[in-house]
């Protein structure tokens, strides 16, 4: 705050004395030779009677006609008749010492002084951008702040779920708090360690937790901080804040969002930003050049490592690159009690449950999880929050909002009913399948319905019966609506169905080797970015016979799937109706619930409303009329799951 508050007065220094410069400027002698008339014409003035006042300095003459509306100088020789000449025309007469004319010391000097200071200021300003690479006006001040204990401090007691990455850091806590530990055995702590990981995994809280274990002075600024409009300020900041490190070292520098000022140097259309490679460049040679910079250590954090400059990431500037993932169920029911320490919870709740229903999260989304339960306890005038309000925020995270205020017809009701049966039926009776959830048809977010699934743990990886279990559930809302409506009942509901099974039939192809016509061959095209310069120069890996059975294949195995979806279905028609009867008169169901219609029996609930709460676990949507708002990833970066 100070630096700013110091750059707005110095601002406002000058433009008072630009002020100052030009009202000064404007000299009285100048204004009056402007309105000079000669000896001649002061005489024809007298004469006729204009002339109301004059002051007599020696040669010297100034006056003003009769009009008072304005004045006139002139120079008068030694005339002996001037003074007769104007007491007969009654002009008032005044008469001044000749020495004023003369200008004193101090006058040349407050003449003199706007310009000698507009020089001074220059000199300054030009000696600053020589020195400092655009530090005047403190361009190149480093934007880096001091975090202390005011800002309040964060221990490894407030970060869960990331254990190898705290073990591995531990090791820098020790260092900054014994370091000779280290160095009589020779060892060379890491001198920068690079966070790598998903967004909202807690990089930036487990870089707080490292500084609020060691006790250290920590700076902390982001990667786009550097970067700047005027050239040699990124470079000039990354100097200043090495500079303040020193002074405070043993410290932490904390750079978030590397990847701003850290990309391919050279690379891209249209050729590099020399402004941010000198950035870079400045970076490199800091953390390790001629001059050892010891006690410092570099933390930086970034979700896109692929996009770095290899120089940065060699041993000696980032010796160490720890992974920061998503959290598995151990790890997120830790970050559930840690985020529901200021929550007063009922004795219903059990993290556990609630870790289980949660694969794929990470620990924000765990966190406005907690929060969300939290609203919604408040808007229901509730006192504690009950396991309730945390299975509605999941779904309201998971699938969207409720939409019930969405004007429905009774037969667009119905279709989609139809519709989420069919995803139901699949979903259970096909091998392969994730066990069922949940099914609505009440709007949420995008989706006029959705099919959830259960996934009994947290998955690592697909196998081929998954994929094609997946698909054939994935048309299963196409399918259920032609077997009641007729082969030509064709909409765009099945829109996200259609892309997901695309998507996941070419990944099965191109990508995982599941194609016994094509191999075990990766035939992705070129999927990298393109003003990082790598798809430039790289060609394409198949021919256009390659290409045309790749469209065979993905063809065949989406047709198979569809095939397979109207056996089963039409082979349960009878379920199909339960199902959908269930649906128009509830709602939404849970798995269990589904299971019995299908087995014949009816849904009995205690109190029948609107809310079902199915059995706990992973909820993860799978299917509907459109993509809901927070679908689980899929292999491979990619999102099979059908809406």
């Amino acid at each position: 705050m100070n630096t700013h508050f110091r750059n707005f007065a110095i601002w406002v220094i000058i433009g008072l004395l630009l002020i100052a410069l030009f009202n000064m400027f404007q000299n009285p002698s100048q204004t009056r030779r402007g309105n000079e008339i000669s000896y001649t014409e002061l005489l024809a003035q007298v004469d006729a009677g204009n002339v109301s006042e004059v002051t007599i300095q020696g040669n010297r003459l100034t006056g003003q006609y009769a009009d008072k509306s304005r004045s006139f100088t002139s120079y008068a020789p030694d005339d002996p008749n001037l003074v007769e000449r104007l007491n007969k025309k009654g002009v008032r007469i005044s008469a001044r010492p000749k020495d004023e004319d003369v200008p004193s010391i101090f006058n040349v000097l407050l003449s003199w002084f706007p310009m000698l200071l507009l020089i001074a200021v220059w000199i300054f300003f030009m000696r600053q951008m020589q020195s400092g690479g655009g530090r005047a006006m403190g361009f190149g001040k480093s934007k880096a702040k001091l975090l202390t204990e005011r800002h309040g401090r964060v221990t490894f007691e407030d970060v869960a779920g990331v254990d190898e990455a705290k073990v591995d850091l531990q090791e820098i806590v020790e260092f900054l708090r014994d370091p000779q530990k280290f160095q009589k055995l020779g060892g060379r702590i890491p001198r920068g360690c690079l966070l790598v990981g998903p967004p909202g995994t807690g990089k930036t809280l487990i870089a707080r937790a490292v500084a609020g274990e060691a006790n250290v002075p920590f700076f902390t600024i982001s990667g786009s901080d550097f970067v700047e409009m005027f050239v040699g300020v990124g470079a000039s900041r990354v100097r200043d804040m090495f500079d303040q490190a020193k002074k405070n070292a043993p410290c932490i520098i904390f750079i978030d969002e590397i990847d701003a000022v850290g990309r391919h140097r050279g690379a891209g259309l249209g050729g590099g930003n020399d402004e941010r490679e000198q950035t870079l460049n400045q970076l490199l040679v800091e953390m390790d050049g001629f001059e050892a910079n010891e006690g410092i250590i570099i933390l930086a954090a970034t979700n896109r490592p692929d996009v770095l400059d290899p120089a940065l990431l060699r041993p000696g500037r980032f010796d160490r690159q720890i992974t920061v993932p998503n959290p598995d169920v151990v790890g997120r029911e830790k970050i559930l009690r840690v985020h529901m320490r200021k929550v007063p919870l009922a004795p219903d709740v059990d993290p556990k449950t609630i870790a289980r229903g949660t694969p794929g999260f990470s620990g924000a989304d765990l966190a406005n999880l907690v929060n969300e339960a939290a609203l919604l306890a408040a808007r229901r005038s509730k006192r504690m929050v009950t396991q309730v309000e945390f299975e509605d925020a999941k779904d309201k995270v998971m699938m969207g909002a409720e939409r019930r205020s969405m004007a429905m017809t009774e037969e667009e009701k119905l279709a989609t009913a139809y519709h989420e049966a069919g995803h139901a039926i699949l979903n259970i009776l096909v091998p392969g399948n994730d066990p069922l959830h949940k099914v609505t048809i009440i709007p949420r977010g995008r989706a006029l319905g959705v099919t959830m699934s259960l996934p009994e743990r947290d998955k690592l990886s697909y196998s081929k019966l998954w994929c094609e279990a997946r698909l054939v559930m994935t048309f299963g809302g196409r399918v259920a609506e032609q077997i009641i409506y007729g082969m030509d009942h064709l909409n765009t509901g099945a829109s996200s169905d259609i892309t997901q099974a695309t998507n996941l039939a070419r990944s099965m192809v191109t990508e995982w080797g599941m194609s016994d016509k094509l191999g075990p061959l990766r035939y992705t095209d070129n999927q990298q970015e393109v003003f990082l310069g790598h798809a430039i120069t790289q060609r394409q890996n198949m021919s256009e016979e390659t290409a045309r059975l790749i469209d065979e294949e993905i063809r065949r195995i989406v047709t198979a799937a569809q095939a397979k979806a109207w056996e089963v279905l039409g082979a349960n028609r009878d379920a199909l109706e339960a199902v959908t009867q269930a649906l128009m008169e509830h709602e939404t169901i849970s798995g269990d619930e589904c299971l019995a219609v299908m087995r014949g029996e009816k849904i009995v609930r205690p109190t029948d409303d609107d809310t079902t709460k199915g059995p706990t676990g992973s909820a993860v949507p799978v299917a509907g009329q459109a993509r809901p708002s927070r679908p689980e990833p899929g292999p491979g970066g990619m999102e099979p799951q059908p809406t």
